[in-house]
């Protein structure tokens, strides 16, 4: 097996914001696998939140580039097992765990959504991330892109008034992100109104670990609450059961699909909710999530909607939310630049 690493800072059409950093670029790590004369591409965006640069995860995976060359590969479920008993961080797993299902959806000669008996009739519509700015900003961004559900980025000291200057230009669904930034009394309120303005849920809007006030907000709150930061890896989400109504899965976060497919089918056992976001990532990653699509309840994957210029061909979202999932086996991806 061949190991490729390319490094790509991708130009975002707008400064993203939310409400503990900006950005204007996106840098990103693509892994690629070759085998059999077919090349499986996987992703993972870098994320200073949580110390992670394209230069950290290819120092670790070039410290076993031999080993992974030399893997006996069979299964994406087995090369995951070898990547974490090599202590790599759940990112560089990603890259690589994302670019062994594309392979090997390549090489069985089937789309990965089949190898996993599902059908892709049904779907989830994506949301379209409105990042943080001025008033005046977000209601351009959300006019320049007319979509059918919005994710409003939030965590100001004006945010109802955010909402309710988007609501009066648009009647699509909105869902709202606080990134950690309001207190449970904060959230309790807030839900009330935001129920009136037509948002469907709330994602995030307390510390990872403020249970204390995640209790007392579940009971009072008048809307469901999703977790992001609370539910990074498989363990977390027997502990947001009680807390939370859904969990919202980032495949760089957990390590890629195959703890992902997992973290599914516990979540849905014990009634939760299942979203999968992406981290500004391009087609690569984004044609990744397309394949969990039929299993999903919610899904935020504009990623590479949100870019100047994609490097990857793959899955295709219309402007009405409509995916035109690739021709192409695996994930589908295919590199152009």
């Amino acid at each position: 097996m061949k190991l490729e690493l390319k490094k790509y800072v991708l130009q975002l059409k707008h400064t993203f914001t939310i409400s503990r950093e900006s950005h204007d670029t996106q840098d990103t790590l693509i892994a690629c696998l070759n085998l059999n004369d077919e090349t499986g591409y996987g992703e993972a965006t870098s994320n200073p939140y949580y110390k992670i640069t394209v230069e950290s995860m290819k120092s670790e995976i070039e410290e076993i580039r031999d080993e992974i060359e030399n893997f006996d590969f069979e299964t994406p479920a087995k090369f995951h097992v070898f990547l974490v008993s090599k202590g790599l961080s759940n990112f560089s797993i990603c890259a690589l765990d994302l670019a062994a299902h594309d392979l090997y959806g390549k090489l069985q000669g089937k789309p990965l959504y089949k190898i996993w008996n599902t059908d892709n009739s049904k779907y989830p519509v994506s949301n379209f991330t409105i990042g943080l700015d001025s008033i005046e900003k977000m209601v351009a961004k959300m006019k320049e892109q007319p979509w059918p559900i919005y994710k409003i980025k939030l965590g100001t000291d004006h945010d109802l008034e955010i909402v309710k200057e988007l609501r009066k230009h648009t009647n699509s669904k909105f869902r709202v992100d606080a990134n950690c930034g309001w207190t449970a009394d904060q959230a309790i309120k807030n839900s009330k109104i935001l129920k009136e303005l037509g948002v469907e849920f709330i994602e995030q809007p307390l510390t990872a670990d403020d249970f204390k006030g995640l209790k007392k907000l579940q009971e009072n709150s008048a809307l469901p609450i999703i977790a992001d930061e609370s539910c990074i890896v498989e363990e977390d989400v027997d502990k947001c059961v009680g807390y939370f109504d859904g969990i919202n899965i980032k495949l760089t976060k957990c390590g890629g699909l195959t703890p992902a497919l997992r973290m599914i089918k516990n979540a849905k056992s014990q009634g939760l909710k299942v979203m999968v976001g992406c981290m500004t990532e391009s087609s690569v990653g984004i044609s990744a999530i397309a394949q969990l699509l039929p299993q999903l309840d919610y899904v935020d994957m504009d990623g590479a909607l949100l870019l100047k210029n994609d490097i990857a061909t793959g899955v295709n979202i219309l402007e009405d939310g409509k995916v035109i999932f690739p021709e192409e086996n695996g994930s589908g991806v295919r590199l152009t630049e």
